[in-house]
């Protein structure tokens, strides 16, 4: 049977007996109604486990919305014009609103980003910040011994209103939710001590009870207070499918489940062998983004087995502290060492490929030089086929294939009855 995977902006084909495939992995069909702008708006006169926002919220609070930063696809323009009617309903004066970018550990954003992220009508009518991790009020620590400091002007408004997109996050278990305070508006500190825990084998992606990392970040956000939430869940050309307000628990995890019944794959057995890409250009430009399909891939390769990754990576490793991170290494499991004692965004990145080498081989189907590619502890390939056959004479020709050519949106898991 022949498999296409996207592969920059051409394909990788793939020639696998029938008698090998498990399947290939695609997102499920699920019933849509409202999308876009009018969903927003339905979530918001149908909250889920608190009053409308209107209801909530009085005439002289002050409100501190958290959003996400330029890094993260939240559509916060497209949700701004509904929330901020809901707000002026309930008598909320524009003076009174700051819309606050969660930067966690990323850069400061200009003016001009501001007014992109926030949208023409709430940049004009209500104020637009950063977050500042030098100017916290402290609520404390976690019983897990998070520090709790917080952005002053979001722990110091009388209402908090926390925005997100709900996708797949391969250690706090899915995005959203109380993740726009603990690490959204949180310290450096704070997120070293949070993040940490990212080794742990209950933090991964689709795993919300007795993760410990989530379990921490929603105990942050109770101590700090979030009075409502908006989530959306996206598809693949980055359109809101879903959109779900209200409580910062029990609206997430509706939204969650909606990602599930979109995105989430059960096999009734593991593969010896998976193909994974993540669909070819733009997001398989680097080796940063393409590891986003290859930790989901882990969740369907038996220990000992094979991931054939299938990504351009034309533009080389993407991000500066991935690449010093994984350049500078003496083994891959110092990597895992090392994220324990130091978290660094990019750095966790190559901890995570690490953490995949405990189990299994990776291959690399790239534009890379393949000295370069050893380096870096994978093992070069020229073609996906090539790949795949250098798998089979390893596992035999009984080896057991999974496809996944959208690795980075579809999350497998094995079902053992």
């Amino acid at each position: 049977m022949k498999l296409t995977f996207g592969f920059g902006t051409g394909v990788q084909e793939v020639e696998v007996p029938e008698r090998n495939l498990i399947g290939e992995l695609h997102a499920n069909d699920v019933p849509l109604g409202l999308t876009g702008e009018a969903e927003v708006a339905r979530a918001l006169q149908e909250p889920i486990g608190t009053p409308r926002l209107r209801d909530i919220v009085r005439p002289g609070e002050t409100i501190a919305i958290v959003t996400s930063d330029i890094t993260r696809p939240m559509p916060t323009a497209r949700v701004m014009p509904a929330l901020l009617d809901e707000l002026y309903a309930g008598g909320v004066r524009p003076e009174d609103v700051t819309l606050v970018f969660a930067l966690g550990s990323h850069r400061r954003q200009t003016d001009e980003e501001h007014r992109k992220l926030a949208g023409e009508r709430a940049y004009s009518e209500i104020k637009c910040m950063d977050s500042d991790p030098d100017d916290c009020v402290s609520y404390g620590t976690t019983s897990r011994g998070t520090p709790v400091d917080i952005t002053r002007v979001v722990a110091e408004a009388d209402r908090r209103i926390c925005l997100g997109n709900i996708e797949y996050h391969y250690f706090a278990g899915y995005s959203g939710g109380a993740k726009a305070i603990m690490p959204g508006v949180s310290t450096r500190a704070a997120i070293q001590a949070n993040h940490s825990r990212m080794v742990l084998p209950e933090c991964c992606a689709g795993n919300l009870e007795g993760n410990p990392l989530r379990l921490d970040i929603e105990e942050a956000a109770a101590m700090v207070g979030v009075d409502f939430i908006v989530n959306v869940v996206l598809s693949e050309h980055k359109e809101i499918l879903r959109a779900v307000a209200g409580d910062v628990t029990k609206a997430h995890r509706a939204g969650c489940a909606f990602l599930d019944a979109l995105y989430r794959k059960e096999l009734s057995e593991a593969a010896d062998i998976v193909l994974v890409s993540q669909g070819g250009a733009p997001k398989d430009l680097n080796l940063y983004q393409t590891q986003k399909a290859l930790d989901n891939a882990k969740h369907a390769v038996k220990d000992g087995g094979v991931i054939i990754l299938i990504g351009s990576c034309r533009e080389g490793l993407g991000e500066k502290t991935f690449e010093e991170w994984m350049t500078s290494a003496p083994t891959a499991h110092s990597l895992i060492e090392r994220i324990q004692r130091e978290f660094r965004l990019g750095g966790h990145k190559a901890a995570a490929i690490a953490m995949v080498l405990e189990r299994a081989e990776v291959d690399l189907v790239s534009e890379l030089d393949d000295e370069f590619v050893r380096s870096l502890f994978l093992v070069p390939q020229p073609s996906a086929q090539a790949a795949l056959d250098r798998a089979f004479e390893k596992l035999g020709p009984d080896a057991r294939v999974l496809s996944m050519p959208y690795g980075g949106s579809t999350l497998p898991k094995v079902i053992t009855r």
